[in-house]
């Protein structure tokens, strides 16, 4: 089961004691400002969790499954995350 923002947002409300409509203005606004460099292509790095980084994709040859057709897929950009050591380390230990 996924963690969703609605998840999220529950979760501060309760561990910090804000209202529901605090919480819902703090994580929009995190989200906000992490969009806003990945959108200005600035690394967003969160210590202990990972670092988001926007990276140039060449174009490509491609196919329509459906059709067999090639095509060219056009140059695109894509948002890559890595994970920290830290978080890498305690994923691993679990399994």
């Amino acid at each position: 089961m996924a963690l969703t923002k609605e998840k999220v947002i529950n979760a501060i409300n309760l561990k910090l004691g804000l209202s529901k409509q605090e919480a819902r203005s703090a994580v929009e606004r995190v989200l906000h400002l992490i969009k806003e460099a990945l959108a200005q292509e600035e690394d967003v790095l969160i210590s202990g969790f990972g670092k988001f980084t926007v990276r140039s994709k060449n174009p490509r040859r491609g196919r329509n499954p459906q059709t067999k057709e090639d095509l060219i897929l056009r140059a695109r950009k894509v948002v890559v995350f890595k994970t920290s050591g830290v978080l890498r380390h305690r994923i691993n230990q679990h399994t």
